[in-house]
């Protein structure tokens, strides 16, 4: 098992709407959040207790000086490094950690092979405040392992606006993360199942080595 660690100074890359670094600096935490998404970011600091979060416009290869107690990458976000972006972001997360520090991080399992779930699911609907309802739709468009490719369509009630956004996610293998861990400065300390979605993710804790 990992060793157990204190983090009193969080880097959250990939933020979002920052839900997870309000939550923890509302504990008392040094909290840093960073993602290259404006609108996201003008989301999360609209939100209550958001002045106690150090928010970032950026990605991990844009960090200013930092010494980190844990850095963390929540909702998947590691898959959508589809190349070298990947080694650069890890390479950015072990300088800004300290001496020691840890990176935490899920990955879905490609063997799991959640893709063929998505097409299928129902739209989702959300009430936006200042637009309105907002119907979304995911639809795989192409496999090619370790590549999916996916596109969702927003659907706006108020006027019939359709929009379209296209993604690609790659499903690392466990071998292959941790390959790429060692090779860019990280000792994996432990690989955990996500405790909601047995069998479907790797949660990942690894250590800065140098």
């Amino acid at each position: 098992m990992a060793e157990e660690f204190d983090a009193q100074h969080v880097l959250d890359v990939g933020c979002g709407t920052g839900s997870l670094p309000i939550l923890l600096a509302g504990s008392g935490r040094q909290v840093t959040a960073v993602d290259p998404a404006e609108a996201s970011l003008d989301v999360a600091v609209s939100k209550p207790g958001a002045a106690l979060v150090e928010w970032l416009h950026g990605d991990a290869t844009t960090l200013p000086a930092l010494s980190a107690d844990v850095a963390m990458m929540t909702g998947n976000v590691a898959q959508v490094f589809l190349g070298d972006d990947w080694d650069a972001t890890l390479n950015g997360i072990r300088e800004a950690l300290r001496e020691r520090g840890h990176l935490v991080f899920e990955t879905r399992r490609p063997e799991y092979r959640a893709w063929k779930e998505w097409s299928g699911e129902s739209p989702v609907i959300r009430d936006i405040p200042g637009l309105g309802r907002v119907e979304r739709r995911l639809d795989v468009t192409r496999v090619a392992l370790p590549y999916v490719f996916f596109r969702h369509t927003y659907v706006f009630a108020s006027d019939g606006l359709e929009l379209s956004s296209d993604s690609t996610l790659r499903f690392r293998s466990r071998a292959e993360i941790e390959e790429t861990l060692a090779a860019n400065g990280f000792t994996t300390l432990d690989v955990r199942e996500a405790p909601d979605r047995p069998g479907r993710e790797y949660v990942l804790v690894a250590q800065r080595a140098y």
